[in-house]
């Protein structure tokens, strides 16, 4: 979204008194989507254009400089690369741990000799910094170096929302410091420096017209990433890979309790551990499957290293479904990585074109794009048709419908990590039901992802990882 139109609702709001909680409320969404449109990290839709235009009583116009609001959607123009929706970092979330880790990794590498840290989490970082483990992450990532991690919940004159400020010490004389912004999806941007959108190298972003170029030029969903993406590509993926499966491992030798206070056992040693001496073949693939879920989700939920697919939360489906059928069927890294590319692919079109983000659309656009990617990827790796992967990730999308983002605390371990377990399963279902019954489907791919953000934004906020609604009741 252009700063103007960002600069145009922020103004509308402070001028009619409104915090961005109250602001949220009269649309339906919450005061964390509310942050990102002013602050140009998302985009309205036209329908909440049209929403906000009422509430502050001026045209539509008064928004507009490119922004079409044809058929109550925003278009988008390409897609980002791969890599900005496959990240590797900390859990539990990519704004509140991955981000900060990177910061931390970056500063602390340039101040070696630094005998003492101190961060300053501001705006969202500070409010549910304890919640998501930011502290811990910050803490964690630099070891065995002291640092002391203060909250700031005051301060508001800031540029983002989620900014912190590092500070290097050596022989108590301050040495560097360092303000950074945690912009979203894992990325930082560095003060005084601005803050641009990776640019977009996808020409297409729609899956009907990726098909169409896909099928006129004989290419497989993964050979058509392999052209767009760069030459480092490929490593970049196997890395992904690697750090997928060890998340499996080190979640599957983990055990104990869940930090946060809800005091969660950790189950996916249990679950792998717990073979029946006349257990059925079914049976066996639901234990495993559910617990690679469960190892990479519990890794996630404990502040540990997994991969966003496409975000924290959801990490857990993608690698369990592939881990599974690599395990089964002896498919090479190297199969698994194009699995990998189209199920990227997928997670784009919805990252793009609608939304992963359970704050803006609910645990629909997390977990449903989630199972949307691993039913594509599992197509792919089977040898399916275009069309057969297109339907798989349309179920996937379409049976999580109204998914709400409602977890209790507002940790990212009830009911989220047995989610990733039933999301890896369904996506198998998926790809069972797509192909015997492609050649019937009537709603395509798009339609279904445009209808998940109609829904998403349909939403109440208090269902939107605000834990204020839903499960988010319940007190343990």
């Amino acid at each position: 979204m252009s700063k103007n139109i960002a600069d145009k609702i922020k103004k509308l709001r402070l001028k009619n008194n409104m915090s961005q909680k109250d602001f949220g409320a009269l649309i339906g969404i919450s005061d964390r989507a509310v942050s990102k449109w002013e602050n140009g990290l998302s985009n309205p839709s036209a329908q909440n254009l049209i929403a906000i235009s009422k509430i502050f009583n001026v045209p539509v116009d008064y928004f507009s400089e490119s922004v079409s609001v044809k058929n109550d959607i925003v278009k988008a123009v390409g897609m980002e690369s791969l890599t900005e929706l496959y990240k590797t970092g900390r859990g539990p979330s990519s704004s509140h741990t991955i981000g900060p880790e990177k910061a931390c990794i970056a500063f602390k590498n340039r101040n070696q000799n630094a005998e003492y840290f101190k961060v300053v989490l501001f705006g969202s970082l500070a409010k549910t910094g304890k919640g998501h483990g930011t502290d811990v992450v910050i803490e964690k990532t630099f070891a065995p170096i002291n640092c002391n991690v203060e909250f700031n919940y005051t301060e508001t004159d800031i540029k983002h929302p989620n900014t912190m400020d590092l500070y290097a010490y050596e022989k108590e004389r301050l040495v560097d410091r360092l303000r950074v912004y945690s912009v979203g999806g894992g990325s930082i941007a560095f003060d005084d420096v601005e803050i641009e959108k990776p640019e977009r190298i996808y020409s297409f972003d729609k899956f009907s017209d990726i098909a169409k170029y896909c099928k006129e030029n004989d290419l497989r969903l993964y050979e058509y990433v392999e052209q767009t993406e760069n030459n480092c590509f490929y490593e970049y993926m196997l890395n992904v890979w690697q750090a997928m499966k060890r998340s499996i491992f080190n979640g599957l030798n983990d055990e104990g309790i869940l930090p946060g206070g809800l005091e969660v056992q950790k189950k996916a040693k249990s679950l792998f551990d717990s073979q029946h001496i006349d257990e059925s073949a079914e049976t066996r693939e639901n234990r495993m499957v559910c617990s690679y879920a469960f190892a990479v989700s519990e890794q996630n939920a404990s502040g540990e290293t997994i991969v966003t697919a496409p975000t924290c939360g959801a990490a857990g489906v993608l690698p369990a479904v592939l881990y599974y059928q690599q395990q089964k069927h002896k498919f090479s890294d190297d199969k698994i990585i194009k699995a990998l590319e189209t199920a990227g692919l997928i997670g784009n079109l919805i990252k793009t074109n609608a939304s992963i983000s359970g704050a803006e659309c609910g645990c629909q656009a997390e977990i449903g794009s989630a199972c949307a990617m691993a039913s594509a990827a599992l197509a792919e790796l089977f040898g399916l048709s275009i069309d057969k992967i297109e339907y798989a990730a349309e179920i996937a999308i379409e049976h999580h419908l109204g998914l709400t983002c409602d977890p209790i605390c507002g940790l990212v371990q009830i009911p989220c990590i047995e989610r990733n377990a039933v999301a890896a399963m369904r996506a198998i279902n998926a790809v069972n039901l797509a192909s015997f019954l492609w050649n019937t489907r009537k709603i395509s791919f798009d339609r279904v992802v445009q209808t998940m953000k109609e829904t998403g934004h349909d939403l109440s906020s208090s269902y939107k990882e605000t834990s204020e609604a839903g499960l988010a009741r319940i007190k343990l």
